[in-house]
């Protein structure tokens, strides 16, 4: 019989996604249109109106083969944020420009480091490649540690360390500083990369500036957020050392991004004004729930939020994250369930996506219902 040489490929989990609306309002019997999706931070807005009008140019040529390297998109990404063409590689998502640096940067058994928390995919890929996670735990309230992440830096010189700003599950920003710090602890043959999924959310322009100081470090960016392309698969990795890119380029499948992939994404890239009207109305909603959900007693939003998601703590302890989590379904609200969705976040928290007024009040509601469950 045909055997799997590695056993992660197996028996591991698989990653867990945000659940649909239609899931829920069939199994619920609710409204399509009152479910309050909250588990996937996605944009509230749709998709960018310029991609979308490009994606039909794009759709007009699929029975040709695209240009092997995303060439136009790479040098759009490029001109917008001041690098060559040549410092920019694509992918289907960014994560798989994760998958890609993990089997370039990391042989079997090297150790990739990340805090804990953190987005799944890095220890996924890394345990699915056969290359060994090192975890860094958070601080007392999801703060860094920068000394400690250096500590381990320093201990297991990892081929790949991942960092992300804001960092997922928490939303916390990471000073340019620490950042600085991290990338001149670091070994040469060590990899620093700096996720950016959820970077313009901060207001601030992130940090690809950092890769022109530092020849490790590459920084990764997607379109599913501020753009609005969660479907169309489209993310990126810049470092102004174009020998870090190459590798990435030439390790991709040949035609990873078609057309409509590539017309989509230049036409976003420079859809400012979507961008825009995104991050201010997600700043706002962020402001607004978090007044409505000072007044909990069974749930506490966990402060310090810079991206379009939050942490909810649970402090009842008759309740846990799961069962919290499937009674925030049964009135309509959808989010994530740190037990399930993050390893290490354990059964206390639930990652909650900031979105529009009228999904915020719902999930107000919902919270204030299951407090009340008890109360009665």
């Amino acid at each position: 019989m045909v055997s799997v040489k590695n056993a992660a490929l197996v028996q591991n989990e698989p990653y867990t996604p945000g659940l649909s609306r239609e899931y829920v309002a069939q199994k619920f019997g609710i409204a399509l249109g009152e479910v309050a999706k909250l588990g996937s931070a996605e944009n509230p807005f749709g998709p960018s109106p310029k991609a979308a009008a490009a994606i039909e140019t794009g759709r007009a040529r699929i029975d040709l083969y695209p240009e092997w390297t995303s060439r136009a998109l790479r040098a759009a990404i490029a001109k917008k944020y001041g690098f060559e063409e040549d410092c920019v590689v694509c992918g289907s998502g960014e994560t798989e420009v994760i998958s890609f640096i993990i089997r370039t940067y990391a042989g079997a058994g090297d150790p990739i480091l990340m805090y804990e928390p953190c987005f799944p995919i890095y220890h996924m890929f890394a345990e699915n490649e056969g290359r060994v996670p090192v975890y860094v735990p958070m601080g007392p309230g999801f703060t860094f540690i920068i000394d400690s992440y250096i500590a381990k830096l320093k201990d297991v010189k990892p081929r790949i360390a991942f960092l992300t700003n804001p960092h997922s599950p928490s939303g916390r920003l990471m000073e340019e500083r620490e950042i600085r710090a991290i990338c001149e602890a670091a070994d040469n043959e060590t990899l620093i990369v700096l996720d950016e999924a959820y970077i313009h959310f901060t207001q601030t322009a992130g940090s690809m500036h950092l890769t022109r100081d530092y020849p490790n470090l590459i920084v990764l960016r997607t379109f599913s957020k501020a753009f609005g392309l969660a479907g169309l698969r489209l993310g990126f990795g810049i470092a102004a050392n174009k020998a870090l890119i190459t590798p990435l380029i030439n390790i991709k499948p040949t035609w990873n991004l078609g057309h409509m992939q590539v017309e989509g994404g230049i036409a976003a890239i420079g859809d400012d004004e979507h961008v825009n009207k995104t991050v201010d109305m997600i700043v706002e909603m962020r402001g607004y729930v978090t007044e409505k959900l000072a007044g909990l007693n069974r749930f506490r939003m966990v402060p310090g939020s810079r991206s379009n998601f939050f942490l909810i703590e649970i402090t009842d302890e008759s309740l846990d994250s799961t069962s919290a989590f499937e009674q925030l379904l049964k009135r309509g609200v959808i989010v994530k369930d740190g037990s399930v969705s993050f390893r290490g976040l354990g059964k206390r928290y639930m990652r909650c996506d900031v979105s529009h007024k009228v999904h915020m009040d719902r999930l107000v509601w919902a919270l204030k219902e299951i407090e009340a469950q008890k109360a009665s």
